[in-house]
């Protein structure tokens, strides 16, 4: 029976890949950060850790306990994570720290501790979950474009450096995917941007936090958390993962569009949205 440790399983792409996994005969590690979550997990009937992927201490008591256990790991789902929106001039560095922490120097760690394993066995699969953000870029995100073209920057070192190996590390691209992230964004974006007096005060008002703060899923291309837990489901049972999976056609369209146009053609269409 294969096995893997998925982070941020408390709602969302994280929660459905658990149980689609699990329905699918593959013992799932679930972690989550809040005892809550912890609790429903349980309920659900998962072997759960509570991780907190800024915590090294956590992640290297599950990744101990999951080799105690089994024996092996075959696979690591990095998949926590959350947006910070807002103005570039109006994120602060604590901000913009508090995004990366978790974004990117917590799935590092992840990272660097499972390939510990990896290397010892001989074998492994990291899929990282990245976004159409870390393609490319948006306005009143850049503290989570950032985060994730960090994410690409560092997927692309470490597939070089697995060349020739039994480990594989997987990037997977999601566009607009059903989840709590705008409920989670909107928190964020209240708690450390200063709308007064910025010079985006009235968009902030009259376009971000209403869109931040609608119930509706106005995305085009909108698609439910299964389709990235199907596309986790892939790379496990597959022999040799692609090193990319693209979900959603937004993913596609915009992908393709930062292949062909020059930059300032791409400025102009990505202002637009």
């Amino acid at each position: 029976m294969q096995n893997i440790l998925i982070t941020g399983c408390s709602s969302g792409i994280g929660l459905e890949t658990a149980l689609i996994l699990k329905n699918n005969g593959i013992k799932v590690y679930a972690s989550a950060r809040k005892d809550k979550d912890i609790q429903m997990l349980k309920d659900l009937g998962f072997i759960t850790f509570k991780i907190d992927v800024r915590n090294k201490k956590e992640i290297e008591f599950a990744l101990k306990t999951i080799l105690e256990n089994d024996l092996k790991l075959d696979c690591v789902f990095n998949n926590a994570g959350f947006g910070q929106p807002g103005a570039v001039e109006d994120l602060s560095v604590k901000a913009l720290k508090k995004q990366f922490n978790t974004n990117f120097f917590g799935l590092h760690e992840v990272t660097i501790q499972a390939m510990k394993i990896f290397r010892t066995q001989g074998y492994g699969k990291i899929i990282q979950h990245s976004s159409v953000l870390g393609i490319i870029a948006l306005k009143f995100r850049g503290a989570y474009n950032a985060s994730k073209y960090a994410i690409e920057g560092i997927n692309d070192t470490l597939r070089q450096e697995v060349m020739g190996s039994n480990i594989f590390i997987s990037t997977i691209n999601t566009g607009p995917v059903t989840s709590n992230f705008r409920d989670n964004a909107l928190k964020n974006f209240n708690k450390n941007i200063k709308m007064k007096g910025s010079f985006w005060e009235e968009t902030y008002n009259l376009e971000l936090k209403k869109r931040l703060e609608s119930k509706e899923d106005k995305a085009p291309f909108n698609l439910p958390a299964s389709s990235v837990a199907n596309v986790v489901l892939k790379i496990m049972n597959s022999k040799k993962p692609k090193p990319r999976y693209y979900v959603t056609k937004a993913t596609h369209i915009l992908g393709f569009f930062k292949r062909v146009l020059s930059t300032p053609l791409l400025d102009k269409l990505l202002n637009k949205i």
